[in-house]
């Protein structure tokens, strides 16, 4: 009997690579702004809003977005590259499967709510 792993195999890393292709021609043809590679994304500015969702889509590799670019935002972004990796094309259907309330999707939460902009931003201590 042959079994056929599909998270952190060579499976998930073809879907994960499929994945980035399309992010990137998707980016490369609406981008109308900087394209740069920062936390080992490419990152695609001036999207068109319809073209992603919420502040953002991390695609593969390939991060789409109008100008929510920071480097809190980028270092979430990173994550869900990496559970890309994981999954492959296994990732857009667990994602959608765990559903659109970013505060209940184990996808968000493992990415970090404060850093991906759903949660308001601790203030730090100013106390000496």
């Amino acid at each position: 009997m042959v079994r056929v792993r599909l998270t952190d195999s060579p499976i998930s890393v073809a879907g994960y690579w499929w994945a980035t292709a399309v992010g990137f021609a998707w980016g490369f043809l609406w981008s109308r702004g900087r394209i740069e590679v920062r936390r080992g994304l490419i990152v695609f500015r001036g999207m068109p809003r319809w073209t992603f969702g919420r502040g953002g889509s991390c695609v593969g590799g390939c991060y789409l977005t109008a100008e929510n670019a920071s480097d809190t935002v980028l270092g979430h972004e990173a994550v869900h590259r990496e559970q890309w990796r994981t999954y492959g094309l296994l990732f857009p259907i667990l994602y959608w499967m765990s559903g659109r309330n970013p505060l209940t999707n184990r996808f968000e939460i493992e990415a970090g709510l404060e850093a991906g902009g759903y949660l308001p931003r601790r203030r730090r201590s100013t106390a000496r």
